[in-house]
């Protein structure tokens, strides 16, 4: 595979690259490691207070890998796994980005930034994406203030959590719900190629 758009020097020291089967557990570990249990409270986007139990198993992680239309990007530092992010096609040259997770101890150091960048950069280039659309939970204000930092805006859509699904985890209340956020990409200069 060629190169991904957003691999330019800067926060990081890897390169941006889709997830295989062989990624399978370091996946889980950093998904789960950053959003919950004690090890997150290290980091700013832990869902500790809000969600116990697992975020995500590697059932999960392996079926969006093999998914049609699913790419896990990756970024590794020097002592492995560094960040990933989630992109799903919609209808509509939408992609629904979701589990953008940073290991807890290199948050704040620019790689969310990177990687999102190059998310966008990825479903614009490389899917013809024309927007990206994710759901927050709604009580999370300080990341959704970061993504609007970034460009994204509240839709207004609201979605229900699915409470009684332990895939998601185990609400520690009962008032959560998503809000959906969505952000319009600009045209590249070179275009676009579809996926493989």
């Amino acid at each position: 595979m060629s190169s991904i758009p957003g691999n330019d020097p800067g926060a990081g020291t890897g390169a941006i690259a889709p997830a295989t089967a062989a990624d399978v557990a370091a996946l889980v570990a950093l998904v789960n490691g950053a959003y919950r249990g004690e090890g997150s409270r290290r980091g700013w986007t832990t869902e500790a207070d809000l969600l116990g139990g697992q975020r995500t198993d590697p059932e999960g992680i392996a079926a969006l890998i093999d998914a049609p239309g699913h790419v896990i990007l990756l970024l590794r530092d020097p002592s492995g796994l560094a960040a990933c992010v989630l992109l799903e096609e919609k209808p509509g040259r939408t992609c629904y980005l979701g589990m953008l997770t940073v290991r807890p101890d290199l948050q704040g150091g620019g790689i969310g930034r990177r990687l999102l960048a190059g998310a966008e950069a990825y479903a614009r280039d490389r899917v013809g994406a024309v927007a990206m659309e994710m759901t927050v939970i709604d009580v999370r204000h300080e990341l959704i203030a970061w993504y609007e930092r970034r460009g994204y805006i509240r839709t207004g859509e609201e979605r229900p959590f699915p409470y009684g699904d332990e895939r998601f985890g185990l609400p520690q209340r009962g008032d959560l719900r998503f809000t959906v956020l969505r952000k319009e990409l600009q045209p590249s200069e070179g275009g676009h190629s579809a996926l493989p």
